[in-house]
Parts: C-alpha cells; structure tokens; sequence
C-alpha cells in the first residue's frame, strides 16, 4: 500500500469501484511481471504481465515506470490478497476495437508490426487488438515462407470487421496490386509510340520497339503492340 495522508485515507475510504469500471491511476512500482497503481482508493492497483499485452516474456520495466500515468479496467476489486485485479489491455482492446471499426468503414491504410507468424496467415496487433491476414492476402504473390515477414512492418487494410466472433481480418494483397497498378499507369504515361523499351520474356530480356500503347492490355493483344527493335 502507498503511504498516504490521513485525509486521502478518510476520503479513499469512502470511495466505491466496480468490476468493469475504469480507473487512472499512478505507478508506483514495478516488476518484471507486475505493475503496482495508487488508484485513489483503499487498496492499490495491479495490473499483471498477462493483463498489460499479449506479447509473451515482456519486462515490464522497460515499458512503465514509476510515476506514469495509467487508465485500466477493474477485473476483481478484490484479489484475495486485499489489491484490486486491473487490465490494461481489455482498455486498449476496446480503445483499438473501435480504431479498427473507424478503420474498416473509411478503408484506411494501418501499419503495424507482424506479430506472429501462423500456417495460414500473419498476425498484427493494433492498440492489443489482432488482425489475422491470410496468407492468400498477405502479397500479391504465392509465399511459400511467411516467416520473413516476422517482425516486418506491413501496411494493410480492414476488409472484414467482426469483433463478436474475434473476426477482424487484413488484407495487403489489395495494396500492392494497387500500388503496381498506379506504378504501370505512370509508365505507361511516359511511353510513346516509336520508344524502344526492354521487355522480359521467359528468362530473356529484348528490346522492342513500341508500335501502340494501351492503359489496359489483354495478353491476347500484347504480341501486337510491340515489334522488334532494329
């Protein structure tokens, strides 16, 4: 318990929490696995390693100190041991529940670091919230070893949203193909009817010369577009 003024005993006395409410409080010590709060009530605060992240063997240490500022939600006013059982993290899945709603119906662009890596897909964390990307959304290319990706700072988007079946799913694959689909339109801009330009075909590179120039090329029509290059 902190050490605190006759008058902050009187008044924290009197002051009620539920189960589910939500606090601040200050950190007056930490653990490696535990983070103790002076919430203005009788008994402090705790908020253990597995209610702060997800992410496993973290020192808490290194990411709180004493004297910073918490919010967290009550999970059990009493313990067994007399202290009152915080979450931060349920407070900021919520807080990232609603970031990610916000997120799905304007179509933003998130980034976030890859977290786990899974047979199917990869897993993001966004504000303690996970988004699954399958691997078929991942790139706009068969990978065969998602394991690179691991740690990998990726952008994607929301294109399903379903926080009651834990169903909130992103997709990467939309934006690379846009991004190569804005890159070919530049391209395309820049070249001119009698530009000789370097094609690959198969495993060989030749240079033809350009004898039409589309926006959108069936691959029935490529062969008719170019010539070869005197």
């Amino acid at each position: 318990m902190s050490e605190m003024s006759f008058e902050q005993m009187l008044e924290e006395s009197l002051k009620t929490i539920r189960n589910g409410e939500v606090v601040e409080g200050t950190v007056i010590d930490v653990k490696p696995d535990e983070i103790i709060l002076n919430i203005g009530y009788k008994s402090d605060g705790i908020i253990t390693r597995n209610e702060y992240t997800n992410e496993p063997n973290v020192d808490l240490t290194t990411v709180v100190k004493a004297g910073d500022t918490l919010e967290a939600k009550v999970v059990k006013v009493n313990d067994g041991e007399g202290q009152v059982l915080l979450s931060y993290k349920r407070l900021a899945a919520e807080k990232g529940n609603k970031r990610l709603e916000e997120a799905f119906e304007n179509q933003e662009i998130l980034k976030a670091k890859v977290s786990q890596v899974l047979t199917g897909g990869v897993c993001v964390n966004v504000d303690e919230t996970r988004v699954f990307i399958p691997a078929s959304l991942v790139s706009d290319t068969y990978e065969k070893d998602l394991s690179k990706f691991k740690d990998q700072e990726i952008e994607f988007v929301i294109t399903e949203f379903d926080p009651r079946k834990r169903r909130i799913i992103g997709n990467r694959k939309t934006l690379l193909l846009a991004k190569k689909a804005e890159l070919q339109k530049e391209l395309f801009a820049k070249i001119k009817v009698g530009d000789v330009i370097e094609i690959t075909l198969g495993s060989k590179s030749v240079k033809v010369k350009v004898t039409e120039v589309k926006e959108v090329v069936r691959k029935e029509d490529a062969a008719t577009m170019y010539e070869a290059a005197v």
